[in-house]
């Protein structure tokens, strides 16, 4: 691996690490070099997950945190100890359609989406100015907070209120030698959506992506080492689409 993308000596903070794309990216960063603290609600996911990486030698550590609540941001930054690197993966969604959703159902997605990863990157980034110490913040957004479809209106806005707040924390924050960038995955095949995929409705929704296929958790991994790594040292305020074209496909 190009030593642009080596993160060796890194700490890494991977929200929502239980299953899904938290724990990809905590291989993927595992394999880079950096030392991985898995973060989510379920702790026997994670103690399977963390055996999984040290079985092949990365160095991984659990905490326990709920993105809803303050309190347990604080407590699992406290417990992960010097960090570098926080990727706000933590996410969830409720499927209704607008007229139907309720207060609490507004509120558990945008709480998760949005004010979770604010805490959690406020948090962080406290924590880096009073040490005088550089970080890298990675928002795992997603291309509907560029583009919309139905039934999921709190996820619609939670993501898209995610780039901007993106955008926000990299222009305040650049001074502190802190970078915030943004990933917005398309569709990406995962073990909760896979078997969604393979019938008819979702392969009409393959067929309005102009590469003609599902995305896979590895297309995201270019993104995400460019942006915790040296190799994106000048990236910053950056929102970054993996989607095969998803999002210029025609209306």
């Amino acid at each position: 691996m190009s030593k642009l993308f080596d993160l060796s000596g890194k700490a890494a903070l991977v929200t929502g690490a239980s299953s899904g794309l938290g724990a990809h990216f905590a291989h993927c960063l595992g394999a880079a070099g950096a030392s991985v603290v898995l973060a989510a609600r379920r702790a026997d996911r994670l103690a399977s997950l963390q055996a999984e990486l040290s079985g092949k030698n990365i160095k991984a550590t659990t905490v326990d945190l709920d993105v809803q609540s303050g309190m347990s941001i604080a407590a699992a930054l406290e417990a992960a100890g010097p960090l570098d690197i926080v990727v706000n993966n933590a996410g969830i969604s409720i499927v209704k359609p607008a007229l139907d959703m309720t207060e609490d159902d507004w509120d558990a997605v945008v709480e998760t989406n949005l004010r979770g990863a604010w805490l959690v990157a406020q948090g962080a980034a406290k924590r880096w100015v009073a040490n005088k110490q550089p970080g890298c913040i990675v928002n795992i957004a997603s291309i509907l907070g560029l583009r919309t479809i139905g039934q999921v209106a709190p996820y619609n806005a939670s993501k898209a209120g995610l780039l901007h707040l993106t955008r926000a924390l990299a222009m305040e924050w650049a001074r502190h030698n802190i970078r915030v960038n943004a990933i917005c995955p398309g569709y990406i095949e995962t073990e909760m959506n896979s078997p969604f995929w393979k019938t008819p409705a979702g392969q009409k929704l393959i067929d309005r992506v102009p590469q003609r296929r599902i995305g896979q958790p590895e297309h995201l991994d270019g993104a995400l080492l460019l942006l915790a790594s040296q190799a994106g040292e000048f990236m910053t305020g950056s929102i970054v689409t993996v989607d095969g074209g998803h999002t210029v496909n025609s209306l």
